[in-house]
């Protein structure tokens, strides 16, 4: 067995291997990118609540980059006696981190952002000597969020969320999908401070509002997603849109062999990779033990997110086990 590239006892096939050198290239590109915008925003932020708002956010936006590496360190780790079933969990801590991360400070910022606009606070947005000449500092605020939002919706945004699939990482989808929204919080900023300088206070107010309740939700859904996983739900594909097609491809393979009356599966997603119980109802009172082992090394080499395998031979199928007689998207 390899000593690279490898998670748990299972060895990353070629594809998923190059996928994740470039998912960790990514991954510290946004970090360097990302703490670049925060630096320039706060040269920029000025008075506005929304450009504020939005300079959290960026910071924000660096948890779940710092919590996938992190979870990368563990997951890597070979299964012990303490841990049996290796550390793939971790990246289901990390996704649950970044998302109550994120819920906790967006809350926060909801409040400021209603406490200003009942208040009615007029933020002011002033003057900058630039080259010698006095301009208006909204102008440079929206230059700046203009250029910044280009690295999240067009360069690392859409080519995380073209690797978290390949992956199965969840962590890494939600981190795709909330850069590939900034252009949202972008759009609202630049709307707040336009309503600065044109008289229309409550403007700034309301932009910072609707960023922050951007953030809640992306909190809300990434921690309810983690929570789901972490509490063994079955396991689900990666945009948790559907159950995982593969429980139907086990299933459709062990109802294929000869000597076995009907199967079913227990899967759940360890975070990266996939636990499965495979139930066989065998067509004789008897099933040998080569037999068992022939069954799980069939199932294991059906994919490669397959980390840890048991058949078990029953009488009769388990009423919680999924029978998966069909694909998840049939019907449809």
């Amino acid at each position: 067995m390899r000593d690279r590239h490898q998670f748990g006892r299972v060895d990353l096939p070629p594809a998923q291997a190059r996928a994740l050198k470039r998912a960790v290239r990514w991954e510290w590109f946004t970090i360097a990118y990302t703490s670049g915008t925060i630096v320039l925003l706060a040269f920029v932020v000025g008075n506005s609540q929304a450009m504020r708002t939005a300079w959290i956010e960026d910071m924000l936006s660096l948890v779940p980059q710092i919590a996938f590496l992190v979870a990368l360190i563990f997951v890597r780790r070979r299964p012990s006696l303490n841990h049996p079933y290796g550390m793939h969990r971790a990246m289901g801590v990390g996704h649950l981190v970044a998302g109550v991360a994120l819920f906790a400070v967006g809350a926060n910022l909801a409040v400021e952002a209603v406490i200003g606009l009942i208040s009615a606070e007029h933020p002011t947005i002033g003057t900058v000597v630039l080259f010698g000449h006095t301009i208006w500092l909204g102008w440079l605020m929206i230059a700046v969020m203009a250029v910044i939002v280009v690295g999240p919706v067009f360069l690392y945004g859409p080519a995380k969320s073209k690797l978290a699939p390949v992956l199965h990482n969840k962590l890494l989808h939600a981190d795709a999908d909330m850069a590939k929204a900034d252009w949202q919080t972008t759009v609202a900023s630049i709307v707040g401070v336009l309503g600065v300088g044109v008289g229309l206070w409550w403007l700034d107010g309301a932009a910072a509002l609707f960023i922050s309740i951007g953030v809640v939700w992306d909190g809300v859904r990434n921690t309810r997603a983690a929570i789901a996983d972490l509490m063994d739900q079955r396991a689900h594909s990666v945009d948790d849109r559907h159950p995982d097609p593969l429980a139907h491809r086990i299933t459709a393979y062990l109802r294929a062999q000869p000597g076995i009356a009907d199967a079913a599966v227990r899967m759940r997603d360890q975070g990266q990779v996939f636990h499965v119980e495979a139930f066989v109802v065998p067509r004789r009172s008897r099933i040998s033990v080569e037999r068992i082992r022939e069954l799980s090394e069939g199932i294991a080499a059906l994919d490669w997110k397959v980390q840890d395998v048991a058949v078990i031979a029953a009488a009769e199928l388990p009423e919680e086990a999924d029978r998966a007689a069909e694909p998840p998207d049939a019907g449809r």
